[in-house]
């Protein structure tokens, strides 16, 4: 009985265990799945990084995502340094999970440039969108204000911050640079409780990433 409670044990330890993604292996052509987007690895700012250029535009149906082998998620917690850029609709940086195909995900993302913009900007920094039906287009149009927020407190649109995105089998709760506030706090539009593959968004030109971590 002892050693079944340990390894009982030992298996839910396992499973809420952290996994910090390999970024320097991302151009090297054979581990992770790269789709319309470009690729590099740099160092930055003191940060050992990871640089995609979008290759598309959501507009017309296409995102960059890049999927690192062997990292599948349902539940639990994403995290990641982020930096975009302070230039109007040149800057969309975040995450994609629940992965099905390069068109059906879901995925919360950062327009940096609307960090410390005026209202009504401001209060669509954060993004969530379910792919392919709920685009932040018919969000938008259909439930505005519910699934886009501000970013509070504003980072810098130019600098690095920190992202934590909870997720659970019904909701999505996003974290910056450490605040115990949401900014966003969502329900989520695609059906959870599946393992599927997560990875890095981008959207219409480029940003940069570093200590991915999936738990």
């Amino acid at each position: 009985m002892k050693r079944a409670f340990a390894a009982a044990v030992s298996l839910a330890l396992s499973a809420c265990a952290a996994t910090n993604v390999n970024l320097s292996t991302i151009n090297d052509g054979k581990s992770w799945k790269v789709t319309h987007a470009a690729v590099e690895t740099l160092e930055t700012d003191g940060k050992q990084a990871v640089r995609l250029i979008a290759e598309g535009d959501s507009a017309n149906g296409i995102v960059g995502l890049a999927l690192p082998p062997g990292v599948e998620f349902s539940e639990g917690t994403i995290e990641v340094d982020l930096k975009g850029r302070n230039l109007r609709q040149k800057s969309f940086v975040g995450v994609a999970f629940n992965v099905v195909d390069e068109r059906t995900f879901e995925a919360v993302y950062f327009r940096a440039f609307n960090f410390r913009a005026e209202e009504p900007w401001r209060n669509r920094a954060v993004q969530y969108v379910a792919w392919p039906t709920n685009t932040w287009e018919h969000l938008r149009t259909n439930t505005p204000g519910q699934f886009e927020h501000a970013v509070n407190p504003a980072p810098d649109p130019e600098a690095w911050f920190h992202a934590r995105i909870e997720v659970t089998d019904n909701q999505v709760k996003v974290f910056v640079d450490g605040s115990k506030e949401p900014s966003l706090v969502t329900n989520r539009l695609s059906g959870g409780g599946v393992a599927r593959p997560v990875g890095l968004f981008v959207d219409t030109g480029a940003g940069h990433y570093a200590n991915f971590k999936v738990r």
